[in-house]
């Protein structure tokens, strides 16, 4: 049942809550979730900002402040939420786009664009 599932809240907005992941991936790692629904950050930007305005009260950089829209980009929680990742060097956590494609060949030229 839904808002049932036991959580660490470390902080709650009139709109929002912050809470620990179930499985963090950094130390530190928080979700902060809107309490109204929506489906992921593009359904409604004012509740989007409203999350973000609250991401930005409690991150600390250095941070990585991640979030996923639609199943093809990995989302699946289907309810707005961002991750806030605090980082440190060495911290072993890479994403996507930091690591180079194995096996991917050169690079294609560059076309002069002028």
């Amino acid at each position: 049942m839904a808002g049932t599932a036991a959580a660490r809240v470390v902080r709650r907005w009139p709109d929002a809550l912050a809470l620990h992941p179930l499985g963090p991936v950094t130390p530190g790692h928080l979700l902060v979730v809107p309490l109204r629904h929506v489906p992921d950050v593009t359904t409604d930007p004012e509740v989007s900002a409203a999350l973000m305005r609250r991401v930005a009260e409690i991150a600390t950089p250095p941070c990585n402040v991640i979030t996923s829209a639609g199943e093809v980009a990995t989302q699946t929680v289907f309810h707005a939420h961002l991750h806030v990742l605090p980082r440190s060097c060495g911290d072993g956590l890479l994403l996507p786009w930091s690591i180079p494609a194995a096996d991917s060949g050169p690079p294609p030229p560059r076309r002069n664009s002028l």
